[in-house]
């Protein structure tokens, strides 16, 4: 069997329909959608075109779908910045009922058996959190206690936006990258999984992306489209940032 993973869409559903042309000539089995369909700026035409897809899907939640879901009941989360929490608030409106229960139904990890690889367990930022923040310089020391005892011999991830592909205490731990915000390149990224572990950079047309994009009511269109299509910040950029906020 061969697995795609999907991680951290964002609602850019340009960079979603570019990536699953390229699934469908990898003559992918199944696609796992590893959390963070949602916020972004086409949000309920993302989450209908994950839906009608003709191959077997699975999703599990990101903190960006759990903190839309909680705005939809009222709460307003504060691990979301002050500048995103428009976004947020705009997203939860575009939602209709039938969306809200799907969302609510992802479980939080999921594992999949895959030839060639074995059991392989998929989470959205570490197996024990939505959004913790690790990369690929963040020490092993300070991971250890995290992927103990899991008995899995892959652990996929997401969150960061920037793949990499490591040991951590004898567990392959691979972060698939973003489709739809990629820290780094400009295009999207995504996972291939069986027999193999294949890192994949799928380029489209961004400039038609970001009209597309600049054509919706999201509130931060422009700059959604200038900053994480267009030019997205440099996975260099991103390292120094996040190293502030990494695990110790």
């Amino acid at each position: 069997m061969r697995v795609a993973a999907l991680y951290d869409i964002q609602g850019n559903l340009p960079a979603l329909e570019a990536v699953l042309q390229d699934i469908r000539q990898a003559e992918v089995d199944h696609v796992v959608v590893g959390g963070d369909v949602l916020p972004g700026p086409m949000p309920r035409e993302t989450i209908t075109c994950l839906l009608d897809l003709d191959i077997p899907v699975q999703f599990i939640q990101g903190n960006g779908d759990r903190v839309v879901l909680a705005q939809r009941g009222g709460a307003e989360s504060s691990e979301v910045p002050e500048q995103f929490r428009e976004v947020v608030r705009w997203v939860a409106q575009q939602l209709e009922p039938e969306d809200e229960r799907l969302l609510a139904g992802w479980p939080e990890t999921l594992r999949v058996q895959i030839r060639g690889l074995g059991e392989v367990l998929f989470c959205h930022a570490t197996p024990r959190n939505d959004s913790e923040i690790f990369t690929r310089l963040t020490s092993e020391d300070s991971l250890l206690p995290i992927f103990e005892g899991l008995n899995v011999p892959v652990v996929v991830c997401g969150h960061t936006h920037m793949q990499f592909d490591r040991t951590i205490g004898g567990i392959r731990v691979v972060n698939a990258g973003s489709v739809g915000m990629p820290f780094g390149e400009p295009g999207a990224d995504w996972l291939l999984l069986g027999p193999n572990v294949q890192l994949r950079h799928t380029p489209y047309d961004l400039t038609k992306a970001a009209e597309r994009i600049r054509d919706t009511k999201y509130p931060q269109a422009r700059d959604f489209a200038a900053r994480n299509v267009l030019q997205p910040p440099s996975e260099a950029e991103t390292l120094e940032a996040f190293a502030r906020a990494e695990l110790r």
